[in-house]
């Protein structure tokens, strides 16, 4: 690791050693997977259907995971998505959707009724997205929208932003800003409760960050070159950018959630700046917006974030990549 790097971990108080575990998830329904892998899986305790893999195992060539027998995500990810409370019947938002490891996640908690909407910026991402839901056969009841997450303004059930009555210049305009549907479930439609129609029961808002605490993506600066790494994660211009970005996905995905509804905002970066100075700043600008307790995190191994009820999951305490959760409702 360069230099700069570890002067990073050591200013956040953490140790270049910690980037080392992995995960999958298995899909529903099945237990016995090691011997298409090759491998004793270790069970973990306080998240259903994860397990731990040795480093060195590569599942990607695997008749398992080329059958969607296997999802691989990281368990704290995992924990990300738990916290949203998904129950049958819910409409849920994924903003920032791409590559699909929670969007797949959320349809499998959904089950056979509700819908998932995934959205994503970049359009190369999200159809990595499609292409995942379509080897795991979730697709039924999701929407795949490439758009802004910061300006995405499409309801749960219906498309009333785009058939309103109201001027041509407006209509015009709406037309152009449109986001761009490239995967409609075929169930993904069918009309909601009444609750819905006001906006989204679960939000999670995985927000755009320097990806330091994802062992995946620190592992990638040894291809990319470690000059990459000042680039994005390093350079005070690109985070000032990437906090501002951040604060808007929340806003946006906050305001899409309906009256009473859960949001979930997640990023997988170690630092206070993109976390809790973000929730900080945007329970001042929210007043409609509280934390709440993320009660399935009793026996989570993680720790208190630097505000009351976030949490922070991190490689030496978690054994899990880095990731930051705060979770909040709208009164």
């Amino acid at each position: 690791l360069p230099e700069a790097f570890l002067d990073f971990l050591q200013a956040n108080g953490l140790d270049a050693s910690i980037y080392t575990p992995r995960y999958i998830r298995l899909k529903p329904g099945l237990r016995e997977i090691e011997a298409e892998i090759n491998c004793n899986l270790e069970r973990v305790a306080w998240l259903p259907g994860f397990f731990s893999l040795p480093p060195h195992l590569q599942i990607a060539n695997s008749k398992a995971y080329k059958e969607g027998k296997i999802y691989g995500i990281d368990a704290a990810s995992g924990a990300a998505v738990l916290a949203l409370n998904i129950s049958g019947g819910d409409n849920v938002l994924d903003l920032c959707a791409a590559p699909g490891a929670k969007l797949c996640m959320i349809a499998d908690l959904l089950g056979d009724s509700g819908s998932v909407t995934g959205v994503d910026i970049a359009r190369h991402r999200l159809a990595a997205c499609r292409t995942m839901l379509q080897k795991y056969a979730l697709g039924d009841r999701c929407r795949l929208f490439v758009a802004d997450g910061t300006t995405f303004s499409l309801g749960p059930v219906r498309f009333t932003e785009w058939t309103s009555r109201r001027p041509w210049k407006e209509r015009k305009k709406a037309r152009k800003a449109r986001p761009e549907l490239i995967f409609y479930g075929r169930d993904s439609g069918v009309l909601g409760t009444s609750k819905s129609e006001l906006g989204y029961d679960k939000v999670l808002v995985d927000a755009e960050c320097t990806h330091d605490g994802s062992i995946r993506h620190i592992q990638k600066y040894e291809h990319w070159g470690w000059e990459t790494l000042h680039q994005r994660v390093l350079n005070a211009e690109r985070t000032d950018n990437l906090t501002n970005l951040q604060i808007k996905l929340l806003t946006n995905g906050f305001k899409l959630l309906r009256l009473g509804g859960l949001l979930v905002y997640s990023t997988c970066s170690l630092t206070v700046s993109q976390n809790e100075d973000v929730v900080e700043r945007f329970l001042k600008e929210n007043a409609s917006a509280e934390l709440q307790e993320i009660d399935a995190a009793k026996d989570w191994p993680c720790k208190s974030g630097r505000i009351p009820k976030t949490l922070r999951f991190d490689p030496v305490t978690s054994q899990t990549s880095g990731l930051f959760v705060a979770k909040f409702t709208k009164l």
